[in-house]
């Protein structure tokens, strides 16, 4: 505020600049739903790594389809992904925990795994009672050392991966090292169920092993977008409490049978809400170029909706399968396709369309289906991207097509990389002018609004996000009262006007030769 004179001599007041920098948001955070053998249900786990979920969720497993597309993200360049895990009960009202139940004197301390499967049945406890008052005349009969252990099963003797150990733990719930809050707190193995014994648990002479985990049945469609998942944030509704993802795969719910269409149309308009993109798979049933436009079982059999967030990909893809003795097995390419994405926008830009020459699948040995030029010149016009097989070139993308991209359409949002630019920029633009909600709504308002959001697409400009050879031609940026009127000031209100002219990918490149005619001489 101006500084108040009392005395006489010099002052000294700063004035804001107006300058708040816009910083663009990411533009591949990929998010995976679907089963995994380990790790939180309906909770959005972000990782920077396939050893990171190896170490969360379990790593690779022959019934989660899931942990392929992972991997094959990470291989393919992805460096940032979110996942969540969804299980399906062995039976109904069944938790799948395994569960260690541990004597205390008249009764029994019971500990849960922290989460559902197979894998908390590699769990052991041990307790003993040498506590930091183990010597003092009247010892503190509520504390008490806990060990757990995880066991690599099938070892003789037996190995132990990784053990956690709490010291001086108490089961009197006014303490700080009350063992309920503890173990919620710190441990990534166990948590306590229902209420503590009156007696602290007994000393065990051996380890007590856990049983009762269940890696239960395989996922369904109702695990993932079932409407009913909605209100408490489970399934792919959990990603709501995920700050931010650009990609979004679901990965088939089986080897053998595809997510269905709710859950197709489901993971389109949340996308839609979320200002992402839904990497769609190719049905298990499309074995051929035909069968893509046929009118049963092809594209427009599978009646997609909010098309402009999605692109799908065809056909499938062939890689060595670690679990199976790297035998080749087929696959669904989203997380191929994502990880190729994330290694194009680090490279070049979210502008740039991910395909081409640069946009080779890594890890690929074959695609189930060859395509020709003929043939993938039926699937272009309808908006299905190929992916292709070239001599030298190897495995490639070849399609950078919006399933809003159907010549027939005509839609402005007809190519990946001007979809995800625009999305990049209406995130980026959303979190950039918050400072703006409440600033009185005047002009100083809108010359800040004109300077940071025309900062923002200017540097967009010098990195060659857009047409043009200079601003004026590239992108505008409006806020005046032109744009917001007395009537919108009244209802609290300030209208932005930005507008860009996108690069668009060369998907047509058509050499014209002509033979020059010798010249006669007259």
């Amino acid at each position: 505020m101006p500084v108040q004179p009392t005395f006489p001599g010099v002052y000294i007041e700063e004035i804001p600049s107006g300058v708040r920098t816009i910083v663009g948001v990411a533009t591949s955070i990929t998010a995976f739903i679907g089963r995994a053998p380990r790790g939180s249900v309906n909770v959005p786990v972000r990782i920077q790594s396939f050893a990171d979920f190896d170490r969360v969720f379990g790593g690779l497993s022959v019934d989660s389809t899931m942990s392929y597309a992972v991997q094959q993200y990470f291989l393919n360049g992805g460096t940032d992904a979110v996942i969540v895990r969804v299980h399906n009960p062995s039976a109904a009202g069944e938790d799948d925990l395994a569960t260690i139940a541990i004597p205390s004197g008249g009764g029994t301390l019971t500990l849960d795994a922290a989460s559902p499967g197979a894998w908390g049945n590699n769990l052991r406890a041990s307790v003993d009672h040498h506590t930091k008052d183990e010597d003092a005349p009247v010892p503190d009969q509520n504390l008490f050392n806990l060990i757990i252990e995880e066991i690599i099963p099938g070892t003789d003797p037996i190995a132990v991966e990784a053990t956690e150990t709490f010291l001086n733990l108490s089961r009197d719930a006014s303490s700080a090292r009350f063992v309920t809050k503890v173990l919620a707190q710190e441990s990534a193995f166990v948590r306590v169920r229902g209420a503590i014994p009156a007696e602290r648990p007994d000393a065990t002479p051996s380890p007590l092993q856990a049983s009762g985990g269940d890696d239960g049945q395989p996922i369904t469609d109702d695990q993932i977008s079932h409407p009913d998942l909605e209100d408490d944030k489970q399934g792919i509704f959990a990603l709501r409490k995920a700050d931010l993802f650009n990609l979004l795969c679901i990965p088939p719910l089986t080897r053998e049978d595809d997510i269905g269409p709710a859950t197709r149309d489901a993971a389109l308009k949340f996308c839609t809400d979320r200002r992402a993109m839904f990497i769609v798979d190719p049905p298990s049933n499309w074995n051929e170029a035909r069968d893509v436009t046929d009118q049963a079982i092809g594209l427009d059999s599978l009646s997609l909706t909010n098309r402009k967030n999605g692109a799908i990909y065809f056909p499938r893809v062939k890689m060595p399968d670690p679990l199976l003795e790297n035998r080749l097995e087929e696959f669904v390419p989203c997380g191929v396709v994502a990880g190729i994405m994330a290694r194009t926008d680090a490279q070049r830009g979210v502008f740039k369309a991910p395909a081409g020459q640069e946009a080779t699948l890594t890890g690929v040995r074959e695609l189930t289906v060859k395509l020709t030029d003929g043939e993938q010149g039926q699937l272009n016009p309808i908006g299905v991207n190929c992916l292709r097989n070239f001599p030298i070139v190897g495995n490639v993308v070849w399609g950078a097509r919006t399933l809003d991209g159907a010549d027939r359409l005509a839609s402005e949002w007809k190519y990946v990389p001007v979809r995800r630019l625009a999305l990049f920029m209406e995130e980026s633009l959303y979190r950039g002018t918050q400072f703006a909600v409440f600033e009185p709504n005047d002009e100083p308002l809108w010359a800040q609004l004109r300077l940071n959001v025309g900062a923002f697409m200017q540097n967009l400009f010098r990195q060659g996000a857009f047409q043009g050879t200079s601003p004026r031609e590239a992108y505008f940026v409006k806020v005046d009262k032109e744009t917001t009127t007395q009537n919108d000031i009244n209802l609290g209100i300030v209208n932005i006007l930005v507008g860009f002219a996108p690069l668009k990918p060369a998907e047509f490149v058509i050499l014209k030769i002509q033979q020059m005619a010798g010249q006669v001489q007259t």
